[in-house]
């Protein structure tokens, strides 16, 4: 007994040693990683907070920007819907102009309401209709602007978490505040949005897509092409890859978007991959079921779907199609060899769902 008391004696000595000089056993340490939960935000609950922020909040005074984070509950303090991606609901009122910067993380916009609306990228006036997906790729000046008499609402998603994570954050005011359109309205939209035709001599904003702007009226009918053509997978219905043009590659270096078409009744199969992926419902209503946990969604919805979580989508109506957009931080995984994807074999692929999401009492 004396000697097992000094042993642990000596033992916890020796920790308070290490714990003086910063060092730590790994056989002490716990090998897990972020927390991050499945979790759905009502639009209606979402526009409440941001029609109030609206009053509240002035640009470019306090803030830069008006933006409402979708703040994943299991990483508060990380501000990030998961532990790779930042996504917020960002307002521009009447008149307004949120003025140019730019910063290290990669950045992008998917257009939910407004018309009249602009982002201004490197002198690029890029013009924004419901539907749309624009980009701001890292370290790009780029302001918005709202030339209309409605308010414009949309997506924002960045690669924040990542950038923060790595220590590689910078940010930069533009000096003068506002952008000169020093090139044509809608450049880069009208040479690369043009499918396999690439412009000779074009020179884009900066590295990165040479593609600003993807358009949500030659989206919807090539998704539709696929679905006629019998063009689908058995996770994740008929869905693309907003690509990079200029190297066949993801839609950012750290991001991939793809918009996923779910049609009247489908129900998909369940599987589970390492990397995580944020969805914004921009047509129908359905649920996802996560984990044996049914998440019911509808137009405007965001929610999320954690790393390693098995899932699957159904579209509730019999006669409308449902369309998913979704950001996931696949090119970031693949960079490290870290993507990896499995299906689920028993049940027929399908999960049991044991319990309903309920956004007033989440846990």
């Amino acid at each position: 007994m004396a000697e097992d008391s000094d042993r642990a004696t000596r033992l916890e000595a020796m920790y308070t040693d290490m714990a003086a000089h910063s060092l730590e056993g790994l056989w002490r340490m716990e090998r897990k990683g972020p927390d991050v939960r499945p979790y759905l935000w009502q639009w209606d609950t979402v526009l409440r907070a941001v029609t109030a922020a609206g009053e509240f909040v002035d640009i470019p005074y306090p803030g830069e920007r008006r933006a409402v984070a979708l703040v994943n509950p299991g990483i508060p303090g990380a501000l990030g819907s998961t532990h790779a991606i930042y996504t917020a609901i960002q307002l521009v009122r009447p008149g307004e102009v949120a003025r140019a910067h730019r910063h290290m993380p990669n950045a992008l916009r998917f257009m939910i309401e407004g018309a009249g609306v602009s982002t201004t990228v490197e002198g690029e006036r890029v013009p924004m209709y419901a539907g749309d997906l624009v980009l701001t790729p890292n370290m790009l000046w780029h302001e918005h602007r709202n030339d209309s008499d409605a308010d414009a609402v949309w997506l924002d998603g960045l690669d924040s978490p990542l950038v923060f994570g790595l220590a590689a954050a910078v940010y930069e005011p533009f000096e003068d505040g506002f952008l000169t359109e020093t090139r044509p309205e809608d450049h880069s939209g009208r040479s690369y949005g043009l499918g396999t035709v690439r412009p000779i001599g074009y020179e884009a904003p900066a590295k990165g897509s040479p593609l600003l702007v993807y358009r949500w009226t030659a989206v919807e009918p090539a998704i539709q092409r696929m679905a006629e053509d019998g063009a689908d997978t058995e996770f994740d219905g008929v869905s693309i890859e907003y690509v990079n043009p200029g190297n066949g590659g993801h839609t950012l270096s750290t991001m991939s978007c793809w918009m996923t078409m779910l049609r009247p009744g489908e129900h998909t199969k369940a599987h589970r991959h390492t990397y995580s992926s944020v969805y914004h419902v921009h047509r129908g209503k359905g649920s996802t079921i996560i984990d044996g946990q049914r998440f019911e969604w509808a137009e405007r919805d965001s929610f999320v779907v954690p790393p390693w979580t098995w899932h699957e989508h159904v579209n509730a109506s019999d006669s409308d199609i449902a369309y998913l957009f979704s950001i996931n931080d696949i090119p970031t995984l693949e960079a490290f060899n870290l993507n990896r994807e499995e299906p689920l074999t028993e049940n027929g692929g399908h999960q049991q769902a044991t319990s309903v999401f309920d956004p007033e009492n989440p846990n």
